[in-house]
């Protein structure tokens, strides 16, 4: 049967999705994703298993509609001009990626394509990447200035897609590769439901008073969800109320993520270069060295309860909450002066929500080489940041328990001092900035 193609990538549910209006504009719609072997090479076990979890559940919930997801393996720009030849695809329709990564492929899926047209209908964002630019027409690099402009652009009410209301079409499927052995890893449940059920669960928390506390544990856990598009920002800005003190600072934390989204498209190679150059040549650990504070930060072996028990609570549950994230960052670069690649690299390996844009900006925002407009001197205090945060210790406790019952094993010795090294650091940039560079 002919039919318009609707491509899920980053964008697995069925309500608020505008991509699925226009392909049921066209008539009959056949779903589907391609199982794509550059990026799913790359990924760690934890963001494989999620995937193939959150496929799962689209399936099932397609399947209450008469049909299943149609999968398929392979390069895209293969796969996809191939299925449209097989099904008599009219069109296929996409939400628009602004990713490096993925902009390049959709140019070499719309070239193989030929005549059929490749529709780019809304985005992972409530405002797309290049949409929000200075007066001159250049992208903003400070948050600030860019938040103001997000805010005044505004975004679309939530797409009233139905998807009962679809004709949907099918063709034959491959099976989805078995499921990693996570061991123990303790992941969220996943797909459109779970993500709705969240965000409804989490509604009405008094986020400005929470929002810094992990060992409360009650932020949204949205971002799993933001990440795989099982829910939109724009249904959460729908409930957000602006002149809630508590919304609002919700609203800045989503106006980041577009943020770090807005940067990477234009400036793309910030995904695995420094943003300020200038930054490059301070002096990090090497060889042996490198390789002996990097594996004590990533087991959670540092002799800092709270650093320790980030990392632990990372691999645990692929995931760990924002502020103990910018303690474990802070103290990888400038007390372990481990270079911020690195430490990118084992988040996006282990963090069931990690997204390109958002992990390496933050990093260098961390690292301050990133678009932080006093990026250096901010150095994070490993001990007052976890009384300050974790003032009864309860979320130390919880993932690094030998120190409370020394017959779970003994704990280690800090393997840097704070004080010295945030002493070196600082020396380090003054020395760098002074050479003029």
């Amino acid at each position: 049967m002919s039919s318009s193609i609707l491509w899920f990538r980053r964008d697995l549910r069925l309500g608020d999705h505008p991509a699925l209006l226009a392909a049921a504009a066209d008539g009959a719609v056949l779903p589907l994703f391609v199982l794509d072997p550059a990026l799913w090479g790359p990924a760690g076990d934890v963001r494989r298993a999620y995937l193939l979890r959150t496929l799962r559940a689209l399936d099932a919930d397609l399947r209450q509609h008469g049909r299943g997801l149609v999968v398929r393996s392979g390069r895209p720009e293969s796969v996809v001009p191939a299925v449209a030849a097989e099904t008599g695809g009219r069109a296929v329709h996409v939400s628009a990626d602004f990713g490096p990564y993925g902009a390049a492929r959709d140019e070499r899926v719309a070239v193989a394509l030929g005549e059929v047209p490749l529709v780019r209908t809304g985005s992972p964002y409530a405002v797309a990447p290049g949409r929000v630019l200075t007066r001159d027409g250049r992208p903003y690099q400070v948050f600030t200035p860019f938040h103001r402009a997000w805010i005044d652009h505004g975004w679309r009410a939530p797409a009233d897609s139905d998807p009962a209301a679809v004709a949907w079409a099918g063709a034959p499927s491959d099976d989805l590769p078995p499921e990693p052995d996570l061991r123990d890893v303790d992941l969220p449940e996943a797909g459109e439901a779970a993500a709705l059920a969240r965000w409804e669960a989490w509604r009405g928390t008094p986020y400005d008073d929470v929002r810094d506390r992990p060992d409360l544990d009650a932020t949204s856990r949205l971002s799993p969800d933001l990440r795989w598009g099982t829910i939109h920002p724009r249904t959460v800005l729908a409930g957000i109320d602006a002149d809630d003190p508590h919304t609002a600072t919700f609203r800045k934390e989503l106006a980041w993520r577009e943020f770090y989204a807005h940067v990477l498209h234009h400036w793309p190679d910030s995904a695995r270069a420094y943003f300020r150059p200038e930054l490059r040549d301070l002096p990090y650990v090497t060889g042996a060295e490198l390789d002996r504070r990097l594996d004590a930060w990533a087991r959670g072996r540092t002799g800092y309860p709270i650093v320790d028990a980030g990392m632990r609570q990372l691999l645990a549950e692929g995931w760990m909450h924002n502020r103990v994230r910018m303690i474990v960052a802070s103290f990888l670069v400038k007390d372990l002066h481990v270079e911020w690649q690195h430490g990118a690299r084992h988040f996006m390996a282990h963090l069931v929500d990690g997204d390109l844009a958002s992990n390496q900006h933050n990093w260098q925002w961390v690292a301050g080489c990133g678009t932080d407009a006093a990026p250096y001197f901010r150095i994070f205090n490993p001990t007052t940041q976890g009384r300050r945060f974790d003032p009864d210790g309860s979320y130390v406790r919880r993932w690094v328990p030998e120190l409370a019952d020394p017959t779970l094993g003994a704990y280690p010795e800090p393997i840097v001092d704070h004080a010295e090294q945030r002493a070196a650091t600082l020396e380090a940039y003054q020395l760098l900035r002074r050479h003029g560079r």
